[in-house]
């Protein structure tokens, strides 16, 4: 049989569901979470670098973040970039502890962010679809070359569909369970 991996199909659909996950965590709830500090980059020495690089990101109470800043120098360039950020956070600074009090989502907002939520899935699941794409003509060009026969292409075929459903059945469910939680007041 022509290497066709059904193992790699399932990695691949399962990495993009993994993305949509990573995107969620980044979408701002009414509550506070610590990966919403992911995307954010500082210029320190010189050059821009994660903020889990430079501080220790904590979430002791549902509506506050804090940020303890390791190296004092760069308090200010932390600062900066947590307001130049698009995530609408007021850090208050006690020395080299930064609190990132979160504020209420208004209704107007939820609703951007739940349309934003409704595109990141979308994305996530046209790239499973394409994959499964790719896993088709995998199979049709293996089955056209004589490296299988209808029925194995015929059952490979199948499982690759089955697997596509699971993965966008996922990505829909963990869509729902994000609306909820963005809708939530």
């Amino acid at each position: 049989m022509a290497s066709f991996d059904l193992k790699e199909i399932d990695r691949r659909m399962h990495g993009a569901f993994n993305v949509l996950k990573q995107e969620f965590g980044g979408l701002r709830t009414g509550r506070a979470n610590a990966s919403l500090l992911d995307p954010i980059m500082v210029n320190a020495y010189g050059n821009p670098m994660a903020l889990n690089q430079l501080a220790t990101i904590n979430v002791p109470e549902p509506r506050l973040i804090t940020v303890q800043v390791w190296d004092r120098s760069q308090v200010g360039a932390v600062e900066r970039a947590i307001r130049e950020s698009d995530l609408g956070l007021n850090p208050v600074i006690e020395g080299q502890l930064m609190r990132l009090p979160i504020p209420e989502l208004n209704e107007e907002r939820r609703r951007e962010l739940v349309k934003v939520a409704h595109k990141y899935a979308e994305q996530a699941r046209i790239a499973v679809r394409n994959v499964r794409r790719d896993g088709m003509e995998h199979l049709k060009r293996a089955e056209k070359d004589d490296h299988m026969g209808k029925d194995e292409h015929h059952t490979l075929a199948t499982k690759v569909q089955d697997l596509t459903d699971k993965v966008i059945k996922e990505i829909d469910e963990a869509l729902a369970s994000k609306e909820a939680e963005i809708m939530q007041v």
